[in-house]
């Protein structure tokens, strides 16, 4: 099938790239000149495990590529909108200007029998109101959200473990048409769910948002645990073991951040509001408290560790991206911690394997290691922030003699206490033992 792609940054690039490598033919298209030249090149321009290998290959079997020109998306069959729905300036509620645009700059360019596929994460009521603006020109709108975790992103595209569709008609021609696209994993048993445009719209921040609150669940308990003596890990293992609530995203720490989760309860709990019923959502606002109440927390146990203040002590913060397998610093937790205590005076010098750039970029002003080594060196003390599998495996007898004082702060619950302590470190988690 022809397909195309609006908006070619972290989901659209991944989803394009994707569709080209089981068979159709898509274009993909962005108003960013410089974006679009390095994709057409084959470079990929965030860190994305896979994805590099994928992107090239896609363009190497010419079922690929890349454009700036909106003419160049008449003759596709299928057009998805895979912009970005930020944070408003003005508001917690979603900015959708991109979405707009996209969707506006799209119609001239469509004919009878066309399908608009978005997959941007938009408040519910946005996709009947696009849908107003595209069933005019003949063509039809269905909402099909994207439930990718960076990091994973390329696994989670060809391989999802869900489809959904949401559609004015549950019978009619759109489902028809994405069942072809998505033919190779619904053949490969990935469950496919059609629904309205309102239940699809809701699927993604409903998941966001109760990912969100298990995080928060579990940090609050470690804040519990660290006033009671209690060791947080131990009680997400008992826990976990309920089939009821399960142990993945019950491991205590900074909280959450990224691109997706923050802004996206944000702006479900404001769509609540605008819709009436805040209420519904206001255990949300708590949810987003708590987590960013983590992060100071981290910064409290850098400052008792340091005797209670940090200027001019050396601090090494180890991790910068929100999570490990990514370069992204969109409202990252390893990032914030790292401004906070440099602006209380702090000597901090900052690595992560693939977000340095990233980071560099976003806080030019803070100071920045090309190397574990180089990060840790005369150290004051040490701060895991991002659970990278460098840090993760990290043996405490190999940094002893670069640190000044052996001393690790572990703001992910991802190191093993006892060997740090017995290698003579002292050892602090958020809410364990």
């Amino acid at each position: 099938m022809k397909l195309s792609v609006i908006g070619c940054g972290y989901l659209g690039a991944v989803h394009a790239a994707a569709m080209a490598s089981i068979g159709h033919e898509v274009i993909g298209f962005d108003v960013d000149h410089a974006k679009i030249e390095r994709l057409a090149a084959g470079e990929a321009p965030f860190y994305e495990p896979g994805f590099n290998d994928l992107l090239r290959e896609s363009l190497a079997s010419g079922n690929l590529r890349f454009t700036t020109d909106p003419a160049a998306l008449a003759g596709s069959t299928v057009h998805f909108i895979a912009v970005g729905t930020p944070q408003r300036e003005d508001s917690d509620g979603a900015d959708l200007r991109f979405v707009d645009a996209a969707v506006t700059g799209l119609l001239p360019h469509l004919a009878p029998g066309d399908l608009v596929v978005g997959k941007s994460t938009v408040p519910v009521g946005t996709a009947q109101r696009l849908a107003d603006m595209v069933t005019p020109t003949g063509a039809m709108l269905a909402w099909n959200p994207e439930f990718l975790r960076e990091g994973f992103a390329v696994q989670d595209t060809l391989q999802p473990d869900r489809i959904v569709y949401g559609t004015a008609v549950r019978d009619g021609a759109e489902v028809e048409i994405l069942d072809a696209v998505y033919a190779t994993a619904l053949k490969g048993g990935v469950p496919r769910l059609v629904t309205d445009y309102a239940t699809a719209e809701l699927v993604k921040v409903a998941a966001n948002a109760f990912l969100a609150t298990k995080i928060s669940f579990i940090n609050a308990m470690s804040e519990i645990a660290d006033a009671t003596g209690a060791d947080v890990t131990e009680l997400a293992d008992a826990i976990g073991h309920d089939v009821r609530i399960g142990r993945r995203f019950l491991n205590a720490g900074v909280g959450f951040g990224g691109g997706c989760l923050p802004k996206d309860i944000r702006a479900f709990a404001a769509r609540g509001e605008e819709l009436g019923h805040g209420r519904a959502l206001r255990f949300l606002r708590e949810v987003d408290e708590i987590n960013l109440r983590q992060r100071t927390r981290l910064v409290e146990l850098v400052e008792e560790a340091l005797g209670g203040s940090v200027a001019g002590r050396r601090i090494a913060i180890l991790g910068l991206a929100f999570k490990p397998n990514s370069d992204d610093t969109r409202d990252s937790p390893a990032l914030d911690v790292a401004t906070r205590l440099h602006g209380l005076g702090a000597d901090v010098v900052s690595y992560d394997p693939e977000a340095v750039g990233t980071a560099r970029r976003a806080r030019p002003h803070l100071v920045f290691a090309e190397s574990l080594e180089e990060a840790v060196a005369k150290a004051e003390v040490t701060v895991v922030v991002t659970e990278w599998d460098e840090f993760r495996e990290l043996s405490p007898d190999a940094i002893a003699s670069a640190v000044a004082e052996k001393k690790v702060i572990d703001g992910r619950n991802c190191l093993d206490p006892e060997r740090w302590r017995a290698a003579g470190w002292t050892y602090r988690g958020l809410g364990r033992r």
